[in-house]
């Protein structure tokens, strides 16, 4: 028997999955830490975390991995990562972190982003990078630059989070075109670095790590980090990927018209086209897929939600820690509409779909004498997939058809209320899989390594659980509860399809 390994490295946890090659099939799982991992915010808007602590949980998760599995490591064919999107980590000549990773819902870079945007031209941002400079990772290192001279005077590279753990395992410093475009380091048009940008910023376009192929051996496993893992020194590194295009990849959405989804920290739809179209207010962002190729490119069209997991992670503390599917229950217990309650599901960061626009959470229509726990439950559910839909609306404008989605049976879509709120709300078919990110990498890693053939021979063993499709009664209850959900909306935020007196743009 031979495997293949996945680390999923996360924002709340890292998770790491191992796979038999010839089935397919997930033979062991491992997480750490049990508890979530902390996020830091040392002012608002801001969310930083430590990446040596990333690596200290890889360490831990292929410990207990080992300890539950006990499987010969000589065997491991091959390792993947999929990572959370849009981190900077700064490394200095001698491979030491400079500073805490500045994470995907930081907003602190959003006004040099917008600056940006419209001083190169919205249109020429729009036709190059198909993004606006926004709050993404070359932002980010523009504030460092301006805020922080001494520790950018230091920077020997910078890296993605998950470029970060390649690193640690190989001691190679690279990264992908696919996470040079989540960055909004890539020139569509001219398919190459984003120089102008660069260069307007004022970076060195050397701060950038070696280019590698998304699907290739990057590298080998050292001898020191092996020992460290106690994995076997000289396994490949054959594959890297954001976690958006990464879920896309496990649920085998790869070509124009498939569309994944998934609710964990963030919720996010991902639809996939083979056109350079981006939404002219940047509302949904497009990056590279991981099977694109210059003669048949395809990039992926993200809505992206903050507050998704971490709402219910919040109002698990609130309600007395009780389980995830007790809450869930709970939610079943509440109808449709939560008789009038609705929930903002904001408060994580500036979000894209609002045009970057800061907004907390809300919660409208509270009455004393109607509503209880079981309310509040199911309208934060409704209205995690209400923004979700609010999105996939700006998709559909874009010009992706959103009629069938796929998802893991994990998370968010765990729920009956979730699934039942996201097919009716949004009319689609729902389709769940027995997969998740670690799973994606480890595939990924088979492809990269060239233990399959192609992407097409990786999902032997890939399932489909579930399939829920809306009906025409749920259709309208729910049409009714958007419909209050977008008025509620409207208050917190005036005119929120359009932009404010200021410029504000997406993420």
């Amino acid at each position: 028997m031979k495997y293949l390994l996945g680390y999923d490295i996360g924002s709340s946890s890292i998770k790491a999955s191992l796979l038999d090659i010839h089935t397919g099939k997930c033979v062991a799982a491992a997480i750490s830490p049990k508890q979530e991992m902390e996020i830091t915010v040392p002012q608002p808007n801001w969310a930083e975390q430590r990446p040596e602590r990333w690596w200290q949980e890889v360490v831990n998760a292929t410990a207990q991995l080992k300890a539950d599995y006990g499987f010969d490591t000589d065997l491991v064919a091959g390792i993947g990562i999929t990572y959370q999107m849009h981190g900077l980590v700064l490394i200095d000549k001698d491979g030491k972190v400079l500073r805490p990773a500045i994470i995907w819902c930081d907003s602190r870079a959003v006004e040099y982003g917008d600056k940006a945007f419209e001083e190169l031209g919205e249109e020429y941002c729009l036709s190059n990078f198909l993004n606006s400079p926004g709050n993404f990772t070359a932002s980010k290192l523009k504030w460092v630059r301006e805020n922080e001279p001494e520790i950018y005077a230091q920077i020997h590279k910078i890296q993605l989070p998950g470029d970060y753990i390649a690193f640690k395992l190989s001691g190679r410093l690279q990264t992908t075109v696919s996470g040079l475009s989540e960055g909004v380091f890539w020139n569509f048009k001219k398919q190459a670095i984003a120089q102008d940008l660069l260069d307007y910023y004022g970076i060195s376009a050397d701060l950038l790590p070696e280019v590698v192929n998304t699907f290739s051996v990057q590298g080998h496993l050292s001898p020191e980090a092996a020992q460290e893992l106690g994995l076997t020194a000289g396994t490949p590194i054959s594959y890297r990927a954001g976690d958006q295009p990464n879920n896309a990849f496990s649920l085998n959405v790869l070509h124009p018209g498939e569309v994944a989804a998934t609710g964990g920290t963030s919720g996010v739809v991902y639809g996939i086209n083979e056109t350079n179209t981006p939404d002219p207010r940047s509302r949904v962002n497009s990056f590279v897929h991981v099977n694109s190729t210059a003669a048949q490119p395809r990039n992926g069209v993200l809505m992206c939600l903050n507050g998704t997991g971490i709402l219910n992670s919040w109002l698990r503390k609130i309600v007395g820690e009780l389980p995830y599917d007790q809450m869930n229950q709970l939610a079943a217990q509440a109808p449709v509409g939560a008789e009038g309650l609705v929930f903002l599901p904001f408060g994580n960061g500036v979000e894209r779909i609002l045009e970057n626009r800061p907004a907390d959470a809300a919660l409208r229509g509270l009455n004393f004498n109607i509503h209880h726990q079981k309310h509040v439950l199911r309208a934060a559910q409704e209205g995690i997939v209400f923004a979700l839909n609010y999105g996939m609306d700006i998709m559909r404008a874009s010009g992706v058809q959103v009629r069938q989605v796929r998802a893991g049976n994990a998370n968010m879509f765990l729920s009956p209320v979730f699934r039942e709120a996201f097919v009716n709300s949004g009319n689609v078919e729902l389709e769940l899989y027995n997969t998740d990110a670690a799973q994606g990498a480890a595939r990924g890693a088979g492809v990269g390594a060239g233990v399959y053939a192609s992407p097409t021979e990786a999902f032997i063993g890939l399932e489909r659980i579930l399939t829920v499709e809306p009906t025409d009664r749920l259709r309208e209850q729910y049409h009714a509860a958007y419909g209050r959900w977008q008025h509620a909306l409207a208050q917190l935020i005036p005119n929120p399809t359009t932009p404010s007196h200021v410029k504000q743009h997406a993420f």
